[in-house]
């Protein structure tokens, strides 16, 4: 299994990770946090934890992803089976020209 198909797992999970904690937080600021203190009248419980940790896991796992986007790439350049011998000139190999025939007259049938 290569680096760049590690990589692909990992930015495939911590994609998938990220997606989960993003729909668990409501954007009016309650979500999975205003579900477990009454509508954030009692701060008793972890409530105001809660959506700290949702928070922090958000931007810790989008830093992340972008990390191991950022990683992917460098082992795609740095990997020596995957240069493009485009651009090479030693290998580079010319068509034969075949001249063209030659023209005649009218093309009519008799």
């Amino acid at each position: 299994m290569s680096a760049f198909s590690i990589f692909l797992v990992l930015i495939v999970i911590v994609a998938f990770l990220l997606v989960v904690v993003i729909m668990v937080q409501n954007p009016k600021g309650g979500g999975l946090s205003s579900s477990f203190g009454g509508g954030g009248t009692q701060q008793m419980g972890g409530v105001k934890k809660t959506g700290d940790f949702l928070d922090k896991s958000t931007w810790f796992l989008a830093t992340g992803l972008i990390i191991l986007i950022l990683a992917s790439n460098l082992t795609i350049n740095s990997g020596g089976s995957a240069e493009s011998k485009a651009y090479d000139a030693d290998e580079t190999t010319e068509m034969p020209v075949t001249p063209a025939a030659p023209a005649t007259g009218t093309a009519t049938d008799e």
